[in-house]
């Protein structure tokens, strides 16, 4: 799955982050959940985390703590999901 977050800082910067396998990785083993468990809902701090993995993987100057991040966060959204596995399209052979 990827998500593009959209990050307000109180210092108000914002820009967006994409989020790949090694975010939700990252996530997986700090929430001791599963990715599929996304299906059913997720909340703040696992966009939080999640943003503060793809802000450190695409070079925006994030501090060492994840509190200290959330801490600087104003907003944080969702813009946009798509799969990580994108789904076959349907022949009109079958």
């Amino acid at each position: 799955m990827k998500l593009t977050l959209s990050v307000k800082l109180a210092d108000g910067e914002t820009y967006q982050v994409v989020t790949n396998l090694f975010v939700i990785i990252s996530w997986e083993r700090k929430m001791k959940r599963r990715a599929s468990d996304l299906a059913s809902g997720f909340g703040m701090e696992d966009l939080a985390y999640m943003a503060y993995e793809a802000s450190k993987q695409q070079g925006h100057p994030v501090p060492i703590s994840f509190d200290e991040f959330v801490k600087k966060l104003e907003d944080l959204e969702v813009v946009e999901t798509a799969s990580a596995v994108p789904t076959k399209e349907a022949s009109g052979d079958n």
